[in-house]
């Protein structure tokens, strides 16, 4: 594993914000859903995140989950990712969502 620095972890804008909405993305190459997400003060931003087997779409609405807001934005077919969702993989790969106990305001930075 490679070390890094401080100063090379505080460019790394983890920040929280609150799903809005949660579609199919029946485009994708891998099941996958669509997020809309509030991130406070730095807008509402859209990802996609490879979550289906451990999440419906119903559930997402409200959730806080982490991500990474400072990566460049990536075209992904017809679909323009702004963030990276962040996950870890269970026992089986499938992705869980990084996620806080307790809400917080939607833009915090992970510290």
């Amino acid at each position: 594993m490679q070390q890094i620095s401080w100063d090379d972890f505080e460019k790394v804008e983890l920040r929280i914000g609150t799903i809005i909405e949660a579609l199919e993305f029946p485009e994708a190459r891998r099941p996958a859903y669509k997020l809309r997400v509030d991130f406070g003060e730095f807008g509402i931003k859209t990802s996609s995140a490879q979550i289906t087997k451990h999440y419906s779409l119903t559930e997402l609405v409200g959730k806080q989950i982490i991500g990474v807001i400072n990566f460049p934005k990536k075209q992904i077919g017809k679909f323009m990712s702004e963030f990276l969702v962040t996950g870890f993989a269970d026992e089986n790969g499938d992705i869980v969502l990084s996620a806080v106990e307790r809400k917080v305001p939607n833009g915090s930075k992970l510290v």
